[in-house]
């Protein structure tokens, strides 16, 4: 008999949020791509605020993990963030018509402020567990969407690059790797991972909802 792992039993234990927000209306329009342009500067324009806490994380997870190879796993993906993925965001932003100071001048929804202080929270707690049950999320579940988009994609660059920077071998192996990681060294803290997890997915699922609120 196979056993379960635990990464699995942390999202099951986080739905009906899971599912709602990987086959939410958000992702359905973007995979269409028919979501609108307000919707989807929307979207970004939130999606950016992340960048700085979600360095934080990256960098709690290089300072807690026990291990020198995982650290450097962290690093390379660090690098990827703050460079082909914010490239992304800039040249969005500007097919987009959203300039620094239009950006600039949008407040924080809920769901953005809230998910930068999960990050902070995790990376502040220097527990392993902690950090990855809150990447996990934030990589997984984007995965598992943009995994199942239906190809070809669509033509807008600014809908296929963000299907194809969450659908990648090179981001498929660092979800495999956090999943790895997680499955390792959750069974030694699971409240708090379950903890982490299940409020990172409900964030996820509240951050889809934001996109359309204005």
């Amino acid at each position: 008999m196979t056993e379960t792992r635990f990464t699995d039993t942390l999202r099951l234990a986080s739905e009906p949020d899971w599912s709602a927000a990987a086959n939410h209306r958000f992702v359905r329009e973007l995979c269409d791509g028919t979501v609108p342009d307000a919707v989807m500067g929307a979207y970004l324009v939130q999606d950016h605020r992340f960048l700085d806490a979600f360095l934080t994380l990256l960098g709690g997870a290089i300072a807690s993990s026990d291990r020198f190879t995982s650290r450097l796993r962290f690093g390379q993906f660090a690098g990827m963030v703050s460079g082909d993925e914010n490239d992304y965001f800039l040249r969005s932003f500007n097919a987009l018509g959203i300039s620094t100071a239009a950006r600039a001048a949008i407040p924080d929804t809920a769901p953005t402020a809230g998910f930068q202080a999960i990050m902070r929270e995790a990376a502040a707690t220097r527990s392993y567990p902690a950090v990855l049950s809150v990447l996990c999320v934030a990589e997984w579940l984007y995965l598992d969407w943009a995994s199942r988009a239906p190809r070809p994609l669509p033509r807008n660059f600014v809908h296929a690059e963000w299907i194809t920077l969450h659908d990648n071998p090179f981001f498929r192996d660092f979800v495999a790797f956090l999943r790895a990681e997680l499955d390792r060294v959750g069974p030694d803290a699971p409240a708090q991972a379950h903890d982490f997890f299940r409020r990172a997915v409900a964030l996820e699922r509240a951050f889809f909802d934001a996109a359309y609120a204005g």
